[in-house]
Formats: structure tokens, sequence, C-alpha cells
């Protein structure tokens, strides 16, 4: 029997609205936790919103609303996704929720307790876009390489600080694991990162100069440092620390737990996580796994270029699976890949209008027509190619065999003619349209995870012997 399934993906930044990328993310989420319920796992998904930090309050000021109103908004606006891309999260998770801001807490005890925080006056660059303080090293022409747009700062304070520079053995013993990281190329760069030296990073910031955050523990002048507060939530989510033995113990302490970011979060989420997890004595995640960039017209995504897509305007033009659809199977799960409208439309039109759409309709009219009853139908188990495609989290591989699939079915109907030979032999034609449904019905299967919505419309047809309506209706 499987090992209860827990996954995660990171907390998305409330200083915007949704955006094609994060949806990326949490579709891709989505998709492994319907697959794992398919196959009879047990699953945990959660997501949530990062609700604290120095951008947050500074978007509110420039707003000139109360920064609490204004996390409330974009909140209300990620929790929207759920309906719009047809996500099946069992929990969302907010950083300025009582019970994460206790987990917080708790964490920072603990790691208090370990002997792992001090406190220390820092004279450093330090970068709002990512909320960190940076070294030269990191710096690529005086400029953070995430936000180049960005003047990096200079501050000298006195903060709090955790001593990363204590784990950099267990770490390396974390990372040899060869599936503590997917792909393997992060994972190696993991270690380069590790091996090269760690610093001990600064986990608060003074209350006078930030005060939208978690008030460290017996110091009343200083805030936590968003990504301490953050990271949290993935085990604030579960109960942690209140009710250690329900769903913490169930999914964390006893399943196997992934996380799903992007490929900016190698540092934070498999190095300073994670030995924050170990100085807590709480166990690692199994598994990160890391997805590449949306880039569009082979640029990077921003507001100045006018480049920027919007995934509520493709659901509200497309749909939500046509959205899915094109996540699924035209973005690579772990490299950067383009993203256009022109190529959106393209796929549409071609794979899902000319595609799916007119081969479900095809074969539900000639059974609808010619067909007494509906077609008996049994649970076969799902093809190996399919399974090892979704085992290994490539997501664009599974769909792809999906569609050789339905390219075979449609090259079927060409091949035996129903709607010819059901003139000539009634028996001969019913059979042949029978086994199209069938074949149909088994693709299905395979929908479910990926286009759950078509797929419910599409097996709600075979059940009913009916030609379902018009699917993807074709763009011009």
């Amino acid at each position: 029997m499987s090992k209860p399934f827990y996954l995660t993906t990171t907390l998305p930044y409330v200083n915007a609205d949704p955006h094609i990328g994060f949806a990326l993310e949490i579709v891709q989420a989505d998709i492994i936790a319907r697959y794992k319920r398919l196959m009879g796992v047990d699953v945990f998904f959660t997501t949530g919103t990062d609700e604290h930090g120095q951008k947050i309050s500074q978007k509110a000021a420039e707003e000139g609303v109360e920064v609490q109103a204004y996390v409330d908004r974009y909140a209300a606006s990620f929790g929207k996704l759920k309906e719009q891309l047809n996500l099946s999260y069992d929990a969302f998770i907010r950083t300025t929720e009582p019970r994460h801001k206790a987990a917080a807490t708790e964490l920072w005890r603990r790691c208090a307790e370990a002997g792992d925080i001090y406190k220390k006056k820092y004279k450093g660059l330090y970068c709002v876009g990512d909320e960190m303080f940076l070294k030269e090293s990191d710096l690529v022409e005086g400029k953070c390489p995430n936000h180049p747009s960005m003047q990096p700062v200079e501050i000298e304070e006195e903060n709090y600080f955790f001593k990363l520079s204590n784990y950099s053995d267990k770490l390396l013993a974390y990372l040899s694991h060869e599936d503590s990281i997917l792909p393997e190329w992060r994972r190696q760069e993991a270690i380069t990162f590790v091996k090269g030296g760690l610093e001990d990073f600064s986990i608060s910031r003074e209350k006078a100069r930030m005060s939208w955050g978690v008030p460290v523990p017996n110091d009343d002048a200083q805030v936590m440092y968003v990504w301490f507060d953050a990271l949290t939530n993935y085990i604030s989510t579960l109960g942690w620390p209140e009710d250690i033995s329900g769903n913490f113990k169930k999914f964390w302490e006893s399943g196997e737990v992934m996380q799903i970011a992007g490929k900016d979060q190698v540092r934070f989420q498999s190095i300073m996580w994670q030995a924050m997890l170990m100085s807590a004595q709480i166990k690692t995640t199994d598994r990160v796994m890391y997805h590449g960039f949306i880039t569009s017209g082979g640029q990077k995504m921003s507001k100045s270029l006018g480049n920027v897509i919007e995934p509520l305007a493709l659901v509200q033009e497309y749909g939500t699976d046509a959205v899915r659809y094109f996540l699924a199977r035209h973005i690579h799960p772990f490299d950067d890949s383009d993203f256009t409208l022109e190529r959106f439309k393209d796929a549409y039109n071609a794979d899902l209008a000319n595609g799916l759409g007119n081969l479900s309709a095809r074969i539900m009219q000639l059974a609808q027509t010619h067909l007494v009853e509906p077609v008996k139908l049994e649970w076969k188990p799902l093809p190996k190619e399919f399974t090892d495609a979704l085992d290994a989290f490539e997501m664009n591989k599974a769909t792809e065999y999906i569609w050789s699939r339905i390219q075979t079915l449609d090259q079927k109907i060409t091949e035996t003619a129903p709607f010819k030979v059901v003139k000539e032999d009634v028996e001969k034609g019913r059979a042949i349209i029978a086994e199209l449904v069938t074949e149909l019905a088994f693709i299905d299967q395979m929908l479910e995870p990926i286009l759950p919505e078509t797929s419910k419309k599409i097996i709600d047809a075979v059940v009913a012997n009916k030609k379902p309506e018009n699917l993807f209706p074709r763009k011009d």
C-alpha cells in the first residue's frame, strides 16, 4: 500500500494579481495530486499566500490602504484560482492567520533552543525584490540577478541570524539522495552552492524599519524575516505544532513529502528550509521539484514590455481546460518555455477543437444514432507509458501519449468506416462503434488528472450514449 502523499506549491507573494508562472506551478501540482488519487493514494494538497514583508507594506502605502485590507484583497484573487483553474487542493494557508503565526513562533523557539539563532550588527546590500541580503558574488553588473531593474540598497542594522554554516555536512548528506531534488541538474546546483561555503543568514528585521511581520519571541523591536515566517507554512497548514497527531503525523512524518517551486527557489527551499527543519528536529522534505520560467516571445515577461500573459483572461476566452492543456503539454516541466497567444491559439484549434473535441463528437454521434444502449465500461489499468511519465512528473510526455492515442483512434475511424459498415451490416457496424466508444472511455481515464472538466463531460456522454456538447468551439 502506498504511503500518504503530501504536496505543496510555494506561496505566491500577494503584491500583484496571479500570473501565468504561478498558474503553471499550481496546475502542475494539481495534475500530480489528481493522478495520485486516481492511483488510490491518500493525498493532502495545499497552497496559500505569503502576506508579510517589506514589499507588501510598501505597496499598501503606495495605494493608501491598510496593509491587512491590501493582503485580504490579493489573497482573495489567489483563492479564486481554485474555481478558475479547477484546482483540487485540500487546504489554503495564509501567513497572516493566527495558527500560522503560532507555528512560525514555535519554529523560531526550537531553532533558538538548538543554539542556531544569534543576534549581531550587519551591513550589506539588500534586495527588496527578494527581501534578502546579497553577497558580492551574487551580483550581476552590480544588481540582483532576479531583479535587475532594482538597485540594491546598503543597509546597516542589528538582526537575528540563523547558523546555516552549521549545516553544511548535514545538507550535503541530505542532497546526496538522488530523489531529493528534481531535475538532477538542480540537485547539482544545490550541492555546488553548499560546497561553495554557507553563510549565516538574517532572519529578522528591525520593527522600526519594517513592522509588517510576525513578532520575534521576546524581542518587541524585531519582526521575523519574511522567508523564515513563510517557509513555516508547509507544516502550519497541517496543524503543526498544536495537532501533531493528525494530518502532520499522517502526511509529513509518515508520508511522502513533495514540494513544487520555481528554479529561482533552490537556495530557499532545498538549503535554508531544510536546515531550519534539521535545527527544529523535524523531518526534511523528501523531494522538491523545480520548474522553469515561462517566457513570451523569447523574453522575460514584464508589464513594461507588454508581454504579460494573464491566466484569467485565457480562461474567460478559451476555458479552464484549454489553459491546463497548454501548460501540461506545451510547457516543459523543468526547462524554460515560451508562451505566446499565437502558439496557444494554434494548439487550441489543432489539438482541442479539431482533435479531442471533434473526435468525441464523431464517436458519440455514431453511438447515439446506432447503438441501442450505452457501452458497458470496465476500469482498465492505465498504460505504462502514461504512468511512467507522471511518476517522473513529466506532464508533457503523459499528455503527448494521450494525444498519440487520440490520433490513433481518429485513424481507426477512417480505416474502419463504421458509418458505412453499419448500413451494410448493422451488427458488425455496431461492434466497431462500441470498440471506438470503449477506446474513447479509456483515453478519458487518462484525461481526468489533466482535463478534469472535459473528462467528466466525455464520460457523462458515454454513460448516456449521447453526443456531448461542443467541447472546444473553434476560435478564428
